[in-house]
């Protein structure tokens, strides 16, 4: 949505700034992967089945592009391998140290039933 006064997108205003450098630099690099593979940007946006209009929007790195379109335009570059991994949890830091902050400190015995001592098992 284009907002009348500055002629700027509303949504890429809402964006934070390190996101859209990092769309920004997705774009860049999403164009210099086409044209070293001297792919025309009408053959590509045929490819990808997007308009001309998306494709230049996904070179430009626009936050407003669905997540689908830069990824077709990904896998015909071949580079769609990646996008599997981009959240993996194995990779999340702050994700683990979470999981591990919420560990219990100790382990409890059973204070009732059959419990191991010693080698043998006891009721108790």
């Amino acid at each position: 949505m284009m907002d009348a006064i500055n002629g700027k997108n509303r949504l890429s205003t809402r964006v934070p700034l390190p996101v859209r450098r990092a769309l920004h630099k997705l774009g860049r690099d999403i164009r210099d992967a086409r044209l070293r593979r001297r792919i025309a940007t009408a053959i590509m946006a045929q490819r990808a089945s997007i308009s001309r209009t998306t494709l230049n929007k996904i070179e430009k790195g626009d936050p407003s592009v669905s997540l689908g379109n830069y990824a077709s335009v990904l896998f015909v570059l071949g580079l769609s391998d990646r996008l599997a991994t981009l959240a993996d949890v194995r990779s999340d830091s702050v994700g683990l140290e979470l999981d591990e902050e919420s560990l219990p400190q100790r382990i409890r015995r059973q204070t009732r039933g059959r419990h191991y001592t010693s080698g043998r098992w006891k009721s108790g």
